[in-house]
């Protein structure tokens, strides 16, 4: 029996040059045919544009179970160029323990805290790296580490990866020119400290498999070889896949993990799936599934949280590059919350409710934003209350592929890359996606969000003990017919109902069915009789009083909801 080999995703992050691929290199025993920037572009810019994958293998360690076997870190090279920062997002979906790279002459950059912020929303574990040590000067070079040491610990220390260990390395001492017998300083003490890191990723086999392909090239003779990471289920020789975008399905054909051909794989294994009569221009990278097992969708409802990070606030209607998966499309945002009776609630997760209603935000709630109307009603000494979920419907400009559940991140990625500031703005799952291109029509009426409308007017005279006339809460063009039933309360503490128009310029009539209390039927006689005096003659003492009076107008109050889907715009009353 072949001994077990357990598969561990590493994924190697930081800033642009702070030495991710020399480490990887340094560090691995098998390079895949994607590793150590062998694209042609990347080896003319001396950047890394794409993920690059190679492998180590190591004795498996005593907290990873008894017996025979082999630990191997697949290594996952994510580029640190700011613009790449779509391709970092699709690595860290499929990454189980993270490096941090960071130049030890330099400390944290701006790509290093946006990696540490996809590594806290996509990663359980994480060890620091600081690399180029060669390049401080022998005699200071202790004091500089434990500098630097101290002040990533600082760092962390309010994320979930306080206390994570910090090693130090020179992954390529003198640099890229330099020959090749320069050993790597401090890489055998971080394969030690990447054993005690490792754990068993909880993997799945069950379920419909699905893959992350990030490479897709022909071998002459063979056919084409996707490669990738599988993300769910898995894959024997003979399978149909399919690669949804392209609504294509084949036959595997043969499989190899790092050289090894294997006649099946599974969730968590990076692999190269060869097909026949494919051509690899059609797919660069994108999902591969079990037929029929994946959905295109134009729009979709996700739970979300805001990155701290990320400064400003996140606007209803604003747009924002959106990945999910391996692919970034840009997409409008509209945030809503639960109704303010029940912020407090506890909600299912990764469930989204469409028997509930739901409360319109121009904005994500945060202790930062301002409160809106509604929430100040539920304002408490001061404090503003924020819902303990929140959702966002998302409206892609053009459909994505993806399984339902996945990771969303959303992002300012034509923010300035020279700014010193995080372009992450929001992180969520996708609980629903709509695959019908009519969704606005077929699936929206069915999301109850409501937008509360609080209008104001004021009572212009009295007619009789149960009803009044009413100003300034109609425009003269509004068709008051549509008000008609409505309930009103006047600042007096009566209740009324809507009547009718009266005139043309937007007055109308309110019913009293308790009647007007005498207090309110004076105050607007007194008002009344002030107005139609207008100023003839003198004034008399009685006439100061009603004018104090009639300086506090009786307001008209009308609140409804709306729901922003509904196509007959009804308006509704608790």
């Amino acid at each position: 029996m072949a001994a077990r080999v357990l598969n561990v995703n590493v994924g190697v992050l930081g800033h642009i040059d702070s030495g991710k691929t020399a480490l990887a290199r340094a560090l691995s025993t098998t390079g895949s045919t994607a590793a150590f920037d062998r694209a042609p572009q990347s080896r003319a810019r001396g950047i890394t544009l794409d993920l690059g994958f190679s492998c180590l293998r190591t004795a498996l360690p005593p907290q990873l179970g008894p017996g025979p076997g082999e630990l191997q870190f697949t290594l996952v090279d994510c580029p640190g160029h700011a613009s790449l920062i779509r391709t970092i997002i699709g690595g860290a979906q499929i990454i189980d323990l993270m490096m941090l790279v960071i130049d030890v002459t330099k400390g944290m950059q701006t790509q290093s805290a946006e990696c540490l912020v996809i590594g806290q929303i996509a990663c359980q574990k994480m060890v620091v790296v600081l690399n180029k040590i060669d390049l401080l000067p022998e005699g200071k070079r202790q004091s500089a580490i434990e500098k630097m040491t101290k002040k990533m610990q600082k760092t962390l220390e309010n994320t979930k990866f306080s206390g994570c260990p910090i090693v130090a390395v020179a992954a390529k001492p003198g640099g890229p020119e330099a020959p090749e017998s320069e050993n790597p300083l401090g890489v055998s003490e971080l394969i030690e400290v990447l054993k005690s890191q490792a754990y068993l990723p909880s993997r799945d086999p069950s379920g419909h498999f699905l893959m992350a392909v990030d490479h897709c090239f022909s071998i002459k003779g063979q056919g084409t070889v996707m490669t990738g990471t599988i993300l769910s289920g898995s894959v024997s020789l003979g399978d149909n896949v399919e690669i949804p975008a392209l609504k294509v399905t084949k036959k595997v054909k043969s499989m190899q993990m790092f050289h090894t051909p294997v006649t099946y794989a599974m969730q968590g294994d990076r692999v190269g799936v060869c097909v026949t009569q494919f051509d690899p221009k059609l797919l660069e990278r994108g999902l591969i599934c079990t037929p029929d097992s994946l959905h295109t969708i134009h729009a979709a409802i996700i739970s979300l949280k805001k990155i701290q990070y990320f400064r400003g606030a996140l606007q209803t209607k604003a747009k924002f590059h959106i990945t999910v998966g391996h692919e970034t499309v840009m997409g409008r945002v509209m945030f809503f919350s639960p109704a303010p009776a029940d912020f407090n609630e506890e909600i299912q997760e990764n469930v989204f409710d469409f028997e509930k209603d739901y409360l319109y935000q121009e904005e994500y709630l945060s202790k930062d934003s301002v409160c809106s109307e509604e929430n100040k009603e539920n304002d408490q000494a001061g404090e503003v209350q924020l819902p303990k979920q929140q959702w966002a419907l998302l409206e892609f400009e053009k459909p994505v592929t993806c399984p339902k559940l996945c990771l969303v991140i959303g992002s300012k990625l034509d923010t300035d890359i020279h700014a010193n500031t995080c372009r992450l703005a929001f992180h969520g799952v996708l609980l629903q996606g709509m695959e019908d291109k009519n969704y606005t029509e077929t699936f929206l009426p069915k999301l109850k969000v409501y937008k509360q409308k609080h209008k104001e007017g004021q009572v212009e005279r009295v007619m009789d003990d149960y009803s009044v006339i009413g100003r300034s809460l109609f425009k003269k063009e509004t068709n008051i017919q549509i008000f008609v039933g409505l309930k009103v309360k006047l600042s007096t503490g009566e209740d009324g109902i809507i009547d009718g128009g009266f005139g043309q310029s937007g007055k109308f009539k309110i019913r009293i069915p308790d009647g007007l209390k005498p207090d309110t039927k004076m105050l607007l006689t007194a008002a009344s009789k002030k107005k139609s005096k207008g100023g003839k003659g003198e004034m008399t003492k009685e006439d100061e009083s009603s004018k104090n009076d009639a300086a506090q107008p009786v307001t008209i109050s009308l609140i409804f909801k709306r729901y922003v889907f509904d196509t007959q715009k009804k308006m509704i009353q608790s």
